[in-house]
């Protein structure tokens, strides 16, 4: 019996060292952990649970059938991030650099069944050359059996995919089809054709940092989420964010102990919004005052900052927040803002996380380029994702509320639940001067009527109260009770119903 165990001992020290030694001290000199080390650091301690620990590829082409190491470059199981539980692949560099074999890829799809079956969040770690050439069509069967899971998984589990190395061609689909990408400054990259292919197609010279490093994808694409300075911070966050969000989407958020008071009064607020209406002010300072002891966790921090997505606590519950960043643009919307809003939007109402939106815009960006661009659709999606929204949503109305800006922003009018606005907000079709310049258009040639009839308008229209007349607000708040009004309103939402009509799916304007 002593031999059995100690042969199954043998065995699994030869699996845990992968591609071997030389191997391993390579991927550290990269300043990057090797696959097992980063499941270590991602879950609670001692609660992996490894599957197909011995499983091999069965490739007799091109002499493969001699080098057939145990786990064949990836490592699959579950475990937990504080106490809740999570399944989780790690792509293994070492061993023949992570690329995607027939087995490679079952290990991936098996954990993704169970994810979906046991309801509890996929977290990939990436780190893979991508398909293994000497399978071929073998590889590519892999590749897609593994997008049909994320497609599957969607809106039923949460999937959280950590770009640690290279992730090209094919591979970059499966993190795309996740709901939250975060990579790592430096060593990781993600492109469909790499800088060589680019070289010979259209003669652009371009490096893989350049092409599809971090800072291109969290500036520029938006295909990432946000970008970490190491593998270490990397896994940090995503134990964080995972701490934010609900197992499935038959389950509430977790909730978590709190130790600031709901009803807190932050005077600062009554003097936040400027007296002069185009001065700018950061909206981060509101949702932070907010939040329970001002944690805000950021998503796409680093695009379209015009607007502003991410997840708070109140009364220990998890909110997700979608405010106007005035700082920006002054807080228009425009094509970016709108897709990056809808996603998150979407993204909420899938795992029935509750709502907060803060307004303050003057409109959707104007300019050809923006119209070019296809603005009306892109802003319809934010629009769509609102209204088709039946977790609770709040709104408050801080400054500007202009022009179908205002109905776009969780309105009334899209089912908001509670519409508050402040006694600064403005909510009107438009600025009182363009206004005026078109019902007065007569005048134009006389400043004193124009300044006269400018102010009259704002005296009249620029103010809530004409849409607390209507109801379109439910209550002009005090300020400085945002964090009270908001949290009694979500209180009283926990018990929800809303359905849509019955439907396969939706067609959201793409």
């Amino acid at each position: 019996m002593k031999d059995i165990l100690q042969q199954l001992e043998d065995r699994r020290a030869a699996a845990r060292l992968g591609g071997g030694q030389r191997r391993i001290d390579s991927q550290h000199a990269k300043g990057k952990l090797t696959a097992r080390e980063r499941i270590e650091l991602l879950l609670d301690e001692d609660s992996f649970e490894e599957f197909d620990m011995f499983k091999t590829h069965r490739c007799t082409e091109f002499g493969m059938e001699a080098d057939k190491p145990a786990g064949d470059g990836v490592i699959t199981g579950w475990g937990t991030i504080n106490g809740r539980m999570v399944y989780v692949f790690s792509q293994d560099f070492t061993v023949f650099g992570g690329s995607l074999s027939e087995t490679h890829a079952q290990k991936i799809c098996k954990i993704q069944d169970m994810a979906i079956q046991n309801g509890a969040p996929i977290i990939g770690l990436n780190d893979s050359g991508g398909a293994r050439i000497q399978e071929g069509v073998d590889s590519l069967a892999g590749y897609a059996e593994v997008f049909q899971r994320n497609i599957m998984a969607s809106g039923v589990v949460p999937q959280i995919s950590v770009i640690m190395g290279p992730c090209a061609g094919g591979a970059v689909y499966s993190p795309a089809m996740t709901d939250f990408i975060f990579m790592v400054k430096d060593t990781s990259y993600m492109f469909v054709t790499g800088p060589d292919v680019v070289k010979t197609v259209t003669n652009e010279v371009v490096t893989a940092e350049e092409l599809g490093g971090a800072s291109t994808h969290t500036k520029k694409s938006s295909v990432a989420d946000a970008a970490f300075e190491n593998d270490v911070e990397a896994l940090a966050e995503v134990r964080r964010l995972v701490d934010f969000l609900p197992l499935n989407n038959r389950e509430k958020p977790p909730v978590r102990p709190f130790f600031d008071e709901p009803g807190r009064i932050e005077n600062s607020l009554d003097t936040i919004v400027p007296e002069n209406p185009n001065t700018p002010y950061d909206m981060k300072e509101l949702i932070t005052k907010v939040a329970d002891e001002g944690d805000f966790y950021e998503i796409q921090e680093d695009y379209a900052k015009n607007i502003i997505t991410g997840f708070i606590r109140l009364e220990g519950q998890t909110v997700g927040v979608v405010a106007n960043q005035p700082m920006v643009l002054a807080g228009c919307l425009d094509i970016d803002a709108s897709r990056k809003a809808a996603r998150f939007v979407r993204f909420c109402d899938c795992f029935e996380i509750p709502i907060l939106t803060l307004v303050d815009v003057p409109g959707f960006l104007p300019g050809t380029s923006q119209e070019y661009g296809g603005v009306i659709k892109h802003g319809a999606k934010l629009l769509f994702a609102y209204g088709e929204a039946t977790v609770p949503k709040v709104t408050v109305i801080t400054r500007k509320a202009y022009g179908g800006a205002y109905d776009v922003m969780a309105s009334k009018h899209l089912r908001g639940d509670f519409n508050y606005a402040w006694p600064t907000a403005e909510i009107a079709v438009m600025g009182a001067k363009g206004a005026t310049e078109i019902i007065h258009r007569a005048d134009l040639g006389d400043a004193d009527k124009i300044a006269a009839h400018t102010k009259d308008y704002e005296d009249r229209f620029a103010t809530p109260f004409v849409a607390a007349e209507r109801g379109f607000i439910d209550e002009v708040i005090q300020p400085k009770s945002t964090r009270r009004r908001v949290s009694r309103a979500f209180a009283s939402l926990r018990n929800k119903q809303l359905k849509n009509p019955w439907k396969k799916h939706d067609n959201i304007p793409l």
